[in-house]
């Protein structure tokens, strides 16, 4: 099940991943189930339920999975429309950096550099501020409720 604002859950800070386990995979396996079950491009584990530095990215037909990610720099900064799982009926146009540098842990713990830019830049800063308890609303410059117009 995905946590819905305001859940007070959403709001929190996430703790870093320690254990690179069986029991990750599962939780792995599990998000993105959802990702697709609710035609998703990415979920935090906090989105969940789960008090952990971990998400999961789609942007087209692959899956990326980043573990205690931290953005080291980004650049090119532009609007975009954004959306949430979390906020169901909800867009908004937010300012995000188009090319990201970041560092993260993969499945098995090994550290990673990635520089990546568009849909997948902008789905990683979205599901980084999931973990640091942030929501889009928290950042957009102008918001749409798609069910009152």
């Amino acid at each position: 099940m995905i946590l819905t604002y305001p859940n007070n859950f959403l709001k929190k800070k996430t703790k870093s991943v320690n254990y690179f386990d069986k029991n990750l995979n599962e939780i792995v396996k599990k998000m993105k189930k959802i990702i697709v079950e609710n035609n998703g491009v990415g979920l935090a584990a906090n989105q969940i339920g789960l008090d952990m530095a971990l998400f999961v990215a789609r942007p087209k037909d692959k899956f990326y999975i980043f573990i205690n990610p931290k953005i080291l720099k980004g650049w090119e900064e532009e609007v975009k429309e954004e959306g949430c799982l979390s906020l169901p009926n909800k867009w908004g146009l937010v300012k995000r950096f188009n090319k990201i540098y970041l560092e993260y842990q993969d499945m098995r713990g090994k550290k990673k550099k990635l520089k990546t830019s568009g849909l997948l830049a902008h789905i990683i800063q979205h599901e980084v501020d999931h973990l640091n308890g942030i929501l889009f609303i928290n950042k957009a410059i102008e918001i749409y409720d798609l069910k009152n117009g």
